[in-house]
């Protein structure tokens, strides 16, 4: 008897795609505090700066481009989880709320792109 397979595929640049997504559509809710327009726009570019390295790091000419560009995709998720810890959220409980499952998911991108480094 074959071994069942899974069947919900996992996919990385999806996962990095929505995350881009998110993180933009919840800038649009923050205040624009004079600290808030360079948070969000540092925010904007390491969070979609993920998935667009990821997306290198899959069209890589050899193992070590591919491995400098996981790294890259950890480093702008720690810088987007850095970000998300900074921008002002005014106290509104909603927004601290979504920057908390934000955050949780740059730290989970982390641990994923170190665990692919950690194989070299």
């Amino acid at each position: 008897m074959p071994k069942a397979q899974n069947t919900k595929k996992y996919d990385l640049e999806d996962r990095t795609y929505n995350f881009a997504r998110i993180v933009r559509d919840f800038i649009k809710k923050l205040n624009r505090t004079n600290s808030n327009v360079i948070y969000i726009s540092q925010l904007i570019r390491s969070s979609s700066s993920i998935g667009a390295n990821f997306i290198e790091a899959s069209e890589a000419i050899s193992k070590k481009d591919f491995f400098h560009r996981i790294k890259i995709c950890r480093k702008e998720a720690k810088e987007t989880r850095y970000w998300l810890m900074l921008v002002d959220i005014d106290g509104n409980l909603t927004l601290q709320k979504e920057s908390n499952k934000l955050i949780q998911e740059a730290n989970e991108l982390m641990k994923i792109f170190g665990a692919i480094v950690s194989k070299q």
